[in-house]
């Protein structure tokens, strides 16, 4: 039996000479920042403040967890499924792939996924639609995957997707059925990327959400880095 070749995986090396480049890929939280229509907005203040005689600077702040980049738990959409302290942190790091549907609307099928990107196998997918919030603004609309296109990236082995726009589902949506999809998939979701500036490729993810408890969300300092092949 001749010998198999061995597997090349990517390796964490250098950047024209320098070290690996890690690009911020979250939405910066302000007062302005965009919040879903309804949802409780991000404050921000100050508990003691040095200039008002304190000994230190202490602040303070209160917001949904679905305001800026965040990751989505099952129990967002379902009672009884996991909250955001049970999110799994394996899928939250590692290989991820960006592909950029910005010129798509609507729902994308994977004909139309696949026209712009090949993806025998994608563990991690993360979409530039161009409808984002890092913009200041919150979106009309935004084009999202269908349902088949789920199934099938799931049985390609897809552990999480990420976008840049406000959901995985469509603005309208009030059954959720991409979240449940991948939920029951056991994926993860990232929403509220900023990949403005972000080339199209393969990168290393590290997106690792808050530990807060049983709640239904949790924000996220998502990163790419930058790898060599």
């Amino acid at each position: 039996m001749p010998a198999r070749a061995p597997i090349r995986t990517p390796r964490r090396g250098s950047v024209n000479g320098n070290e690996p480049l890690l690009r911020d890929i979250s939405v910066t939280l302000i007062p302005d920042t965009p919040e879903w229509p309804g949802d409780t907005p991000f404050t921000c203040g100050w508990a003691s403040s040095m200039a008002a005689g304190a000994s230190v600077n202490v602040s303070s702040f209160s917001s949904s967890p679905h305001v800026g980049t965040h990751a989505d738990a099952p129990l967002h959409v379902r009672e009884g499924w996991s909250g955001s302290h049970e999110l799994s942190l394996d899928a939250f790091f590692g290989p991820a792939i960006v592909v950029d549907v910005s010129s798509l609307s609507k729902e994308i099928d994977l004909e139309d996924l696949e026209k712009i990107q090949s993806l025998p196998f994608v563990e991690r997918l993360l979409l530039r639609t161009g409808r984002t919030i890092a913009s200041g603004a919150f979106p009309e609309d935004w084009p999202t995957l269908s349902e088949s296109c789920v199934r099938t990236l799931l049985g390609r082995g897809l552990r999480l997707l990420g976008v840049d726009s406000p959901s995985v589902d469509p603005r309208d949506s009030k059954n959720l059925p991409v979240h449940n999809m991948l939920f029951s998939g056991n994926a993860a979701i990232l929403e509220n990327l900023d990949l403005r500036r972000i080339t199209p490729t393969m990168y290393e993810l590290m997106a690792f959400p808050l530990k807060l408890m049983a709640l239904d969300a949790a924000p996220v300092r998502a990163v790419l880095r930058q790898i060599v092949a």
